[in-house]
């Protein structure tokens, strides 16, 4: 069952703005089971309860609880569930644990304002549990406390810490087993069998384990967090990593934290465990949006992409040295031969011929248009664009957000549109009618609109990295084992009619 276990009451509590009532009534319409009332150093009584029951007019089933938050010596507030008296400020945890040994004691926002809380706190024996979950910490401070859940594996709870109607019951505990009033409640939580609600979902990749994290429960307006842990294994992709949560950190601090244009919020990174933590996303990739959107919905997607990426450029950042892109350019074509040359592929000699024509051409636009070189993506395409909203009734909160920042350099911008370009075309071959029904001067001409001018060459450059674009995915296909399909001739042809045009 799901429960709310920290609330404020207006009626009690001189910080909270809500009434009782409508605390019970918000809770309810949560599609919760129940509410512990926990105001300051004041415990509800029966009478109280039941008459508070009927002015919220909720059902019987409904549960309507009273404990209350103490504040301690040692600890600081402590959530105390199953004492039958209301305790005074101050009063010692040994206190309240001599007094009501049948009580639960909850260690109540240990995280808050930034604090890090010891192992020793955590597992102090005169406490049965630790409110991980909590509104008043950040997504870093709760982030840090299913961290330490998992590492020191104590009893864990979440509480929403009402203090207002608007966000009640969004953080409530899951309970194992059904509990008809707060003895039991303390009784379960003293056994360790709740845990706060959320969902965690990890994915394994190359030297990563990924975590996605969603905490609380869900409404029409998405406040509940969403979170994803990396833990790295490989100080290589560590380095690779890092440097793109810097890079994603710099850029949400242009604006792009929030509104309409975004980027996932860098949270916190730990370089001693190797882990990275920032904002999930709730949405879609552009690509699974385009294959089940209505034309005019699919447009504008599109359009909302091509403005992300003029937004970004729009910024003239320069964030990287400004040397990387033609060293990291050169190594990653040469990997693109290599990967012809190693299986002594039949067209290896068109590849190279058309890798040649692009390094050329790169060293000639760093010479003479470097210094307007901006920090750009590097991997812009559809996989790697989600297309998000706020709140699925209001069509004004729908956003845009790029991830996968590891490939960003300081880059001519004709780069990002090139190769969107080329993934675009190359991601949605299979289904001709995306094709069809959005041309890439949709793309092209939105990215203009929105974007300062570019320069005089700027649709020849785009044509030079659609061409190296296309050798990047030749390579993917001889990597994957489909080197003699027609895909890979294709993506080839396309590759030198675009550097023809030159």
């Amino acid at each position: 069952m799901l429960l709310e276990m920290h609330c404020h009451t207006a009626e009690h509590s001189s910080c909270s703005a809500v009434s009782a009532a409508e605390l019970l009534a918000q809770v309810y319409a949560k599609n919760l089971h129940g509410i512990v009332l926990t105001d300051h150093h004041y415990l509800w009584s029966d009478t109280e309860l039941s008459t508070l029951r009927r002015a919220a007019k909720v059902p019987d089933h409904f549960l309507v609880m009273s404990g209350q938050e103490v504040y301690t010596p040692e600890l600081g507030d402590v959530l105390v569930y199953g004492a039958t008296e209301t305790l005074p400020y101050g009063t010692s945890l040994k206190v309240i644990r001599l007094r009501f040994p049948e009580a639960a004691l909850v260690w109540a926002h240990p995280y808050r304002k930034g604090k890090r809380p010891m192992a020793e706190a955590l597992l102090d024996p005169l406490i049965d549990g630790v409110e991980i979950f909590n509104s008043g910490h950040s997504v870093r401070e709760n982030s840090r406390g299913l961290r330490d859940w998992h590492r020191e594996k104590f009893t864990a709870l979440a509480g929403t810490d009402t203090h207002g109607a608007s966000y009640a019951g969004i953080y409530p505990t899951h309970f194992d087993h059904p509990v008809m009033g707060i003895q039991e409640l303390a009784s379960e939580i003293r056994r360790g069998r709740c845990r706060p609600f959320f969902k965690e979902i990890p994915h394994a990749g190359a030297n990563t384990q990924v975590t996605e994290v969603t905490i609380g429960t869900k409404g029409a307006d998405e406040v509940r967090e969403r979170i994803i842990i990396k833990e790295i294994s490989s100080a290589h992709k560590w380095r690779a990593a890092e440097r793109a949560f810097r890079i994603m950190s710099a850029i949400a601090r242009m604006g792009f934290d929030s509104g309409g244009y975004r980027v996932p919020k860098p949270i916190d990174e730990d370089s001693v465990s190797m882990t990275l933590i920032e904002q999930g996303l709730r949405g879609k990739l552009l690509f699974d949006k385009l294959l089940a959107a209505d034309l005019e919905d699919g447009r504008e997607y599109i359009a909302l992409a091509a403005e992300w990426l003029a937004k970004l450029h729009g910024c003239n950042l320069r964030i990287t040295p400004d040397d990387e892109f033609l060293e990291k350019e050169a190594i990653r074509l040469q990997r693109y031969l290599d990967r012809f040359n190693d299986v002594s592929h039949r067209h290896t000699r068109k590849a190279r011929e058309i890798i040649e024509v692009i390094k050329a051409e790169e060293r000639s636009i760093k010479q003479s248009y470097g210094e307007f070189f901006v920090q750009g993506h590097g991997d812009f395409h559809p996989k790697n664009i989600y297309i998000g909203q706020d709140n699925q009734d209001n069509r004004a909160t729908r956003y845009v957000a790029a991830i996968d920042f590891e490939s960003s350099l300081v880059l001519p911008r004709a780069f990002d549109v090139g190769c969107f370009l080329a993934q675009f075309r190359n991601q949605f071959f299979g289904s001709q009618q995306i094709l069809q029904s959005y041309p890439e001067e949709l793309f092209l001409d939105a990215y203009l609109k929105s974007s300062v001018m570019p320069e005089g060459d700027f649709m020849r450059q785009v044509e030079l990295f659609r061409a190296r674009t296309n050798m990047s995915i030749a390579a993917y296909l001889i990597k994957v084992g489909m080197g003699e399909s027609e895909d890979l001739w294709r993506v080839l042809v396309e590759a030198e009619r675009a550097i023809t045009h030159l």
